[in-house]
């Protein structure tokens, strides 16, 4: 058999050989790596672009390590058992992940240090293009995720239309809403109450309209406008990927973000909210695929509609313009003095209920009023994670993964979840779990 006269190196059938057992071991750890995201309520679905862009953030030994790592929110002891390694190189390897916002680093109160890698959106993905770096590629990067999310059509379809319960909501401009008739908004459902709780408070760039600038497609609403709150942001500020904010620049940027007309796409729970995007309808992925797929509420909505004035409108077209989504559309007035004259239309079914239209109107002509039924937001990250899962078929993952039979208070939280599910619900949780406990538990409740 041929060998290289240069020592180490193969020639010939060798080298071949080489290449593909070199190329089987590469692919094989952000294989594992990607098995590792599907585990994920919402995960990302396999192809040639996810392994590129997996390669760009993670080195071949990280994407094998983390592919290991837990669904849930673990310390470094624990990562040092998974791993086999000691506890020092496991600290120094988790915190570099963390120094590049592969994983949220969070410090709880009470001393407890612990990891957790967050999911593709919302997490690794924006964060990695939350700041300008040198490290890597930005443009490349940008390219990368623009042709994962915006052409090939798997990821967004799944993100966005797998399962009732979505990941993000849209918090309506409390400025659009009327003073009087008795209306009472909920602190969960202002962007305002969310800055004025948080424990921390932190604004980078947006990842949308980074990722757009790097494809000479972005629009000019602001850039550092990306906000992240409680632990997520602690972590974020810590390795420089977002700025720390007080409560006064917080409310500032959410008034810039407005006059922007911009809307405030948050997470989908009541408690702990990590994070609100400002979004506009030609850069943000969830905005673009209501359009392109003519998905309807791939966000849930605001317990919010708009509802046009006949008389006041006059048919200019503000309204039209600034609605992200399309849900506003200009009709017949049907008025038997000026045939051509024109009126706004709202697409209830399109509608996210973010209120953009009304502030755009000069005439008063839009008001918003509560819709019928009232939208279901999770209490917190643990309830809307089950919901998910169960709805997705993943929550064995959610359970097994996170050995969580082993602990009472995780079986707790998902069981009573569980418990005040829908009969449909129940009977997918039963079916993916195969608990025998599970199902007597269920048969009491019957």
């Amino acid at each position: 058999m041929a060998r290289s006269p240069v020592p180490g190196k193969l020639c010939g059938n060798d080298q071949a050989k080489g290449r593909a057992v070199a190329h089987r071991t590469v692919r094989s750890e952000y294989q594992q790596l990607t098995e590792r995201l599907n585990r994920f309520p919402q995960g990302a679905p396999p192809s040639d672009l996810l392994y590129a862009i997996l390669k760009m953030l993670f080195s071949e030994r990280e994407a094998g390590l983390v592919g290991q790592l837990p669904v849930r929110p673990f310390t470094a002891a624990r990562a040092s058992r998974v791993w086999k390694l000691p506890l020092a190189e496991t600290i120094g390897i988790l915190e570099e992940l963390a120094s590049r916002a592969i994983l949220l680093d969070i410090e709880h109160p009470d001393g407890e240090r612990v990891f957790v890698l967050p999911p593709p959106m919302a997490g690794f993905f924006e964060f990695s293009m939350m700041r300008i770096r040198d490290d890597i590629d930005q443009k490349v990067l940008g390219e990368l995720f623009y042709q994962y999310l915006n052409v090939e059509e798997d990821f967004v379809k799944a993100l966005f239309t797998d399962g009732e319960t979505q990941l993000g909501r849209v918090f309506v401009q409390e400025a659009a809403l009327p003073l009087d008739n008795g209306i009472h908004v909920l602190d969960y459902e202002r962007a305002s109450e969310v800055i004025h709780s948080a424990s921390s408070r932190a604004v980078g760039v947006c990842y949308c309209r980074h990722k757009m600038e790097h494809l000479d497609r972005a629009c000019d609403a602001p850039r550092d406008i990306c906000m992240t709150f409680n632990a997520t942001a602690s972590s974020l500020a810590r390795y420089g990927f977002a700025r720390e904010v007080d409560v006064a620049e917080g409310l500032d940027l959410l008034a810039e973000a407005q006059e922007a007309n911009l809307v405030q796409f948050g997470e989908n729970i009541q408690q702990g909210i990590n994070f609100i995007c400002n979004c506009c309808g030609c850069c943000c992925e969830a905005m673009l695929a209501a359009r392109r797929f003519a998905f309807r509420n791939p966000v849930h909505t605001s317990n919010w509609l708009p509802v046009v004035d006949a008389e006041k409108c006059n048919g200019c077209t503000r309204c039209t313009d600034v609605c992200p989504v399309e849900a506003m559309s200009l009709t017949s007035a049907n008025d038997p003095r000026q045939p051509r004259r024109k009126r706004a239309k709202v697409d209830e079914d399109l509608c996210l209920g973010c209120g953009v239209c009304v502030r755009s109107c000069s005439r008063d002509a839009i008001r918003m009023v509560p819709r019928p039924e009232r939208v279901i937001t999770p209490v917190d990250s643990g309830q809307r994670a089950v919901l998910m899962a169960i709805e997705r078929g993943k929550l064995q993952h959610l359970i097994f993964d996170n050995n969580a039979l082993a602990s009472h208070r995780m079986m707790a939280t998902i069981l009573g979840v569980i418990l005040q599910a829908p009969p449909v619900k129940q009977a997918l949780a039963s079916k993916q779990i195969q608990s025998l406990y599970v199902n007597r538990v269920l048969a009491r409740q019957e």
